[in-house]
């Protein structure tokens, strides 16, 4: 079931958002053991189909593999990177799409339209490819070449337009071609980010921070809601959450006069699910925190030498805890959870 953030309206099947205009969310509650509904017999997103608003017979043909953490100790802190840039098209958005792709082929559409800075037009790029879909890309025309390139030889139909996100954005929404799903809007692709948090656990078990690259939202919000469900089945707490926003695109933080050219993939000023992100900031008794492009190039840099390959989006939640380690923020001996959502390749 959808329910809207807003008006508290109820919906069935696949709906981007509610009438009157606000978000949906998708409520399910599970009952029993997190190991008990664990599907055993699975070593990759299927383990968890027990927890997704899914039918196993629209599953894509694309099946996305377990992630692998790798840990470093900082200056006395425990900080464990989680590899998303390894999933099959190069970041973590594939997780998003794999369930939204589900529901799309639950309910037989066959033609789509998203608007992307680049790695959710790949994601659906790619899975519009295995399962046959049209899909329509509106990408920024700043976007790098390299995922320009990717997308013409996943033979996407791709629109690029001039003009900042948000003017993407708007555009995408009036094209009168494929049903508008846009991963800002679409509570499914909240669903399948939130398995992240289920693999850290089976992984690593609780931690105490967690940081998220955040734009629009997906992985930040989808970290929170499968860390509350693992704390609805008693298996940890949920960890203090960290956005981790763009300087001159800040949504969540008060807004800088300087704007960051690296963090493209969250240069996202408004988005539609702010109001849900503060109250998990509040929740989570959580803080926002934003980086520059000095910031994020020194951040690559370290990651590099760690042998991470990732682009400059994915830097910036690096980046926030080199500043955040240097105000003392963290206690010694803490756990602290850092996604690297998308591939340095696909700069290139």
């Amino acid at each position: 079931m959808l329910k809207c953030l807003r008006c508290g309206r109820t919906y069935e099947g696949f709906k981007i958002m509610c009438e009157c205009g606000g978000v949906l969310e998708y409520i399910g509650e599970k009952e029993g053991s997190f190991r008990g509904l664990l599907r055993g017999e699975f070593l990759d997103v299927r383990r968890y189909l027990s927890f997704l608003p899914l039918k196993e017979e629209f599953l894509p043909k694309l099946t996305l593999p377990i992630t692998p953490i790798v840990g470093r100790k900082i200056e006395g802190i425990n900080v464990f990177f989680k590899l998303e840039y390894l999933m099959p098209s190069g970041s973590f958005k594939d997780r998003g799409t794999y369930v939204t792709v589900a529901k799309l082929k639950e309910e037989g559409i066959r033609e789509v339209t998203l608007d992307s800075s680049g790695n959710a037009a790949l994601s659906l790029a790619l899975f519009a490819k295995s399962e046959g879909l049209k899909a329509h890309i509106f990408i920024p025309k700043h976007t790098s070449e390299g995922k320009k390139r990717l997308l013409k030889l996943l033979e996407a139909e791709v629109h690029e337009v001039e003009g900042s996100r948000m003017e993407v954005h708007e555009r995408a929404k009036g094209f009168r071609k494929g049903m508008y799903i846009s991963h800002w809007y679409n509570p499914y692709f909240i669903e399948g980010t939130k398995t992240i948090a289920y693999e850290v656990y089976e992984q690593i078990g609780s931690v105490d921070y967690t940081l998220a690259a955040t734009g629009s939202g997906t992985l930040f919000l989808g970290l929170y809601k499968g860390f509350k469900d693992l704390e609805k089945l008693g298996r940890t707490k949920i960890p203090r959450m960290i956005a981790v926003q763009g300087r001159g695109y800040e949504s969540l933080c008060k807004r800088s006069k300087e704007k960051s050219r690296l963090a493209e993939g969250i240069a996202i000023p408004e988005p539609p699910r702010r109001r849900q992100m503060l109250k998990v900031l509040k929740e989570s008794d959580g803080a926002c925190v934003s980086v520059g492009d000095e910031e994020i190039v020194e951040a690559i840099k370290e990651l590099i030498s760690m042998g991470f390959l990732v682009e400059p989006t994915s830097a910036t939640a690096y980046a926030a805890f080199k500043l955040l380690l240097g105000d003392g923020y963290f206690e010694k001996g803490t756990k602290v959870l850092i996604p690297l959502t998308g591939s340095g390749l696909k700069s290139v």
